[in-house]
Order: structure tokens, then sequence, then C-alpha cells
């Protein structure tokens, strides 16, 4: 049995290097960093004493590791978590999981049948707030959800930070805009919470607001089954923006904004009472609540001492890895209905979102990199965990 996991990292970004130096640093217990992989020969020198390949699948067949944090462009989840699967090896995929549900389902087949631990970076999950949301969902103290509305518009970027990279916000490098790069964790939140929907239309705006192939502004409706239905509203072009997550249901409104969670809760159930109201035009007496929870979390940190723990001593996944799949098809889903003019029923066909994807691919221009100054530093970038 394992007392320490041998982690080799690939990828040495912005995330990538973060988690490097968590783990360097030893707030990661139980796990050591044996190995580091980038093509960029140049940041080989940020972790010294730590062996460096320019090739992840090098690093994978190096035998100098036991488990694999994969932290690369998009596109290359699916390649390298399947390559280290196939080696034995313990993985943790940084969000998406992969780019397109067809991708998804490849990754995961890889990983069945095998006694491995297989996670995803979903750090949001550790957040206090959604936790004591999912605790109020679940316990069914909100009873029945009627509706879901999330506006998250903060997600404003300069076309500065689109010109950083040339793979940034085109279909070959990144495979989507808003809902592949900034947004998620809040749709992993979404399913996390409120399950997935039936069927989804959606507006996806390609660059309505800057130069670039992919969407940046989006509306989302979802329908469920049980009758509840769910808006999603976000862009990267909006100033000041907005982050307000507002469930209707039973027992009144429960907003998540600003850090706080206040809930207007009914006296009286809402169907209850439209039912035995004699005032055509009351409505339940309401309290208003501020739910209290600890403004403290381990987000990123968290996951990987979970991480560590589910291998070492079998702890529990905080965020297991075949649940992205979810995440990923909801942006594939709104992608497709944009595509189509019409809504699309999940579970969706993943091929005919693929072959949507691999046109736009093909006709994809990857832009010059023509703006270093609008790079996020990765230095000071770690030193933020």
């Amino acid at each position: 049995m394992l007392k320490e996991v041998r982690v080799g990292l690939i990828g040495l970004g912005n995330m990538g290097n973060a988690h490097a130096r968590m783990i360097v640093e030893g707030k990661v217990p139980g796990l050591s960093l044996a190995a580091v992989a980038d093509e960029r020969n140049e940041v080989s020198q940020r972790f010294p004493e730590v062996p460096f390949f320019e090739c992840g699948s090098e690093l994978i067949q190096s035998g100098l590791v036991d488990a694999v944090i994969v932290c690369t462009p998009h596109f290359s989840h699916t390649r390298y978590g399947i390559e280290s699967l196939d080696a034995g090896l313990h993985v943790l995929v940084e969000k998406p999981i992969s780019v397109h549900k067809a991708d998804c389902e490849r990754l995961i087949k890889a990983s069945q049948g095998k006694d491995l631990v297989f996670a995803a970076m979903f750090n949001q999950r550790t957040d206090p707030a959604y936790l004591k949301l999912k605790h109020l969902i679940e316990s069914g103290e909100l009873g029945e959800l009627e509706r879901v509305q999330w506006t998250i518009t903060d997600w404003y970027r300069p076309d500065s930070y689109y010109a950083s990279g040339g793979w940034r916000a085109t279909w070959a490098g990144e495979g989507g805009g808003v809902l592949m790069n900034q947004c998620p964790h809040q749709l992993d939140l979404w399913q996390w919470l409120f399950g997935m929907p039936e069927t989804i239309w959606a507006d996806c705006q390609l660059g309505r607001f800057h130069d670039i192939e992919v969407e940046d502004s989006v509306t989302a409706v979802m329908k469920y089954a049980d009758g509840k239905r769910g808006v999603l509203i976000t862009t990267t072009g909006e100033a000041p923006g907005t982050n307000r997550l507002e469930i209707a249901c039973a027992r009144g409104r429960v907003v998540l904004e600003n850090g706080k969670i206040e809930w207007l809760r009914n006296e009286v159930e809402n169907r209850q009472f439209l039912k035995s109201a004699k005032n055509i035009f009351g409505k339940p007496d309401v309290w208003r609540i501020e739910i209290p929870f600890e403004n403290t979390g381990d987000q990123h940190l968290g996951v990987l001492k979970n991480f560590s723990k589910a291998i070492l001593e079998g702890e529990k996944l905080i965020a297991p890895a075949a649940e992205g799949m979810n995440s990923v098809e909801l942006a594939n889903a709104m992608l497709l209905s944009a595509a189509v003019g019409g809504e699309v029923s999940l579970p969706m066909d993943s091929s005919r979102y693929e072959t949507l994807l691999m046109a736009r691919v093909a006709a994809s221009k990857p832009k010059e990199k023509v703006a270093e100054r609008g790079a996020v530093d990765s230095e000071e970038f770690a030193k933020s965990f």
C-alpha cells in the first residue's frame, strides 16, 4: 500500500503552476511532486529539483509517478487522461474534463474496470455557500423547486485577454468561449444542485463583444421533467456584471449573491396557499432569513487533499471525473441548440455535436499572439493559493 503518492503534473500554465507550488510547499499531505511536463522548455526551471519532461507522454511512461494531474489546454485532457489511466496511474484532470461529450465518453470508458482514482478539479463544490444550498435542497427544507435563474455576467474580459494567446477563444484552441472557459464550474454546480434537464434551448452569440470566433454571450432555457424551468445568462462583455443565483421554491425564494444567502420563506407553501386563499389578491406571509454559513473553503487545495486521501485512504471523491461529463454536455447542448435554432433533448447525441465542433475546428483560425501584457503571470497567480 502506498504511503505517499508520487505526482506528475502535466502543464505548467497558471493552474498547473499553482497546483505544483501547493504540493512542493507541503500543503497537500500525502502528495509529492515527482515530475513535471510542459512543451515550453523555458518553464523547466520553475521547479529545478523536479525531473522535467517536454512531453506529457514521456512523463506518463517514465515510471517516476503514481498519479498524474492534467492541466494542459482543453483538447489534450482526453489524450493525457486516457494515456495515464491505461498506464495504471491515478488521474486528476482540470476542468472541463474534455471539450465535448464524445471525448468525455472515451475518457470515462478508459477508467472503467480499473481500480484507480479518477477525479476532476471542480473546486467550487468545496465552497460553503454551495454546500449549504445543496443541503437545503436535498433535505427538503425548500420544498419543491419551481424555477432556477443564474445570472453570472461578472466574467468581463478586455480584448487584451483574448490577444494574450493565439489559442484563446478559438474553436481549435479551446473548443468554445465563455461556456468552455469561464463557466465550467457554474455548469457543474448547476447539475450538482439541480440535476440535468430534459431539453435545452439557447441563444449563443459568437463574438458579440469581442473579435473572436466563439461565444461571448449566452442565454439558455432549461426544461425539467418535473415542470421546473432554469435560465442561465452569462457573458464576458458586460461590466460591472453580476453573480446572482435565484431559486424559487414551494417555501419561498432563495438568493445567493454578494457572499450571502437570503431566504424569503413562505409561512404557507405556494401551492397550498393558492388553493386555499379566499382573498383573490392574497399572498403568503414571508419571513426574511439570512442563512448563515462559514465563508471559508479549501477550494483547489481541498480537491488536492481529497485526491490524496482517496488514493491513500479510500476517501470518497468530492468530484468524480465521470460526473464532469454533465457540465460538458450542458455546454455542448447550448452551443448545438444555437447552431440548429431549436431545442436539444438530453441525453444528447454526442456524435451530432462532435460533427458540428470538428467542422468549426477545421475552419478555425488561431490568432497571432499580440499582447503579452494581457496574460496572467503564473508566478503571481500561484501566490494567490
